[in-house]
């Protein structure tokens, strides 16, 4: 099923093992976009619309998903695993985890030289991508804007000395250019970042076709919503690019090696404790009390740690016992179900 249609669509390797001979009469489509009772399909014959009714068998999908349909019904066979997933504790109180994006390769993490600049919150994004093993390249936009914008890339770096950080003005053409290297064909790039910090104008000038855009607020620079759907769009230079809806609230789990990763200094310091159950706080010997003592480490950091491993936790938590719920409220309607089958049987 390889050809240069589909790799131009992100097709790769990696899939193109999962197919069997049983598997030729299929029709390959990467989900382009979810609109609740529709998908939004690309393939190598061009554009499609499926109800979701047709899909149901192929399990969770996200956007970025490779599904095989049957070639005559159209009706889904499979999902294909995945590459990446980006995933998050849905907002609110709702104890469920939310698909972001499957299959990416790059995500740009995009925050504005302005209000908007928040280290913990990049923390939280750079986590996310490295646990799901995608490139991080962390995107300050409106530098025109800002009197040091370099400030601000030296303080990115602070947290994680390897990433690739970009200064640009995403209206500018030529600014942006530094990102296409991220954005060839096949390469599936993914947007996120709050609203208003300027991912839809990004994406316009990488070519990703025409978004609406709304402005910023004067009072505090933060921005409206703009996009409301997660989508698909071809850019310019070859690639995809997976816009989301901006985030106000981006909660983690079951991302233990990202936020290790983001915070590696911290553990590292912590090997260097006298007490192997140091706490961090007030225990003689402490590495990183000391470290922070002498201006080596920032105690917002130290917060942003601690506060990212409890809220991990405590999603694991509730997660697991949402799990635990649903399968003893199966197990009793199951039982249900077969008292009152028993009792016609007998009547």
């Amino acid at each position: 099923m390889d050809s240069p249609e589909l790799r131009s669509l992100g097709w790769k390797a990696c899939f193109q093992s999962q197919l069997t001979e049983a598997d030729a009469g299929c029709l390959v489509v990467r989900v382009a976009a979810h609109f609740g009772s529709q998908l939004l399909c690309l393939s190598k014959n061009g554009d499609l619309v499926l109800p979701i009714s047709l899909v149901d068998s192929c399990r969770e999908i996200a956007v970025g998903d490779w599904l095989l349909l049957d070639g005559l019904s159209r009706r889904g066979q499979r999902r294909l695993e995945r590459e990446s997933l980006l995933i998050r504790k849905a907002a609110g109180s709702a104890l469920q985890t939310q698909l972001i994006a499957a299959n990416v390769d790059t995500l740009f993490i995009v925050s504005s030289c302005n209000q908007d600049f928040n280290l913990s919150r990049l923390e939280r994004y750079l986590a996310l991508a490295l646990e799901a093993r995608i490139t991080p390249i962390v995107v300050l936009t409106k530098s025109d804007l800002c009197a040091d914008s370099d400030a601000l890339r030296q303080q990115v770096l602070q947290i994680k000395r390897d990433v690739v950080v970009e200064l640009v003005d995403a209206r500018d053409a030529k600014q942006v250019a530094v990102l296409e290297d991220w954005c060839g064909v096949g390469q599936t790039v993914g947007l996120l970042g709050s609203s208003g910090v300027g991912k839809s104008t990004l994406a316009m000038t990488l070519g990703a076709g025409s978004l609406a855009t709304q402005g910023i607020r004067e009072d505090d620079s933060k921005g409206r919503h703009t996009t409301t759907a997660r989508c698909i769009h071809r850019m310019r230079s070859g690639g995809l690019l997976i816009d989301t809806p901006g985030m106000r609230e981006l909660q983690l789990t079951g991302c233990d090696e990202g936020v290790a990763d983001v915070f590696d200094d911290i553990i590292t310091l912590s090997r260097k404790c006298r007490f192997r159950d140091c706490t961090h706080r007030s225990e003689p010997g402490c590495a990183i009390q000391g470290a922070i003592e002498s201006g080596q480490l920032e105690p917002r950091r130290l917060r942003s740690y601690r506060k990212l491993q409890a809220e991990q936790a405590r999603n694991a938590k509730s997660l697991s016992q949402r799990r635990d719920e649903f399968r003893k409220q199966g197990k009793l309607y199951k039982s249900i179900q077969n008292e009152k089958k028993s009792r016609r049987n007998q009547a």
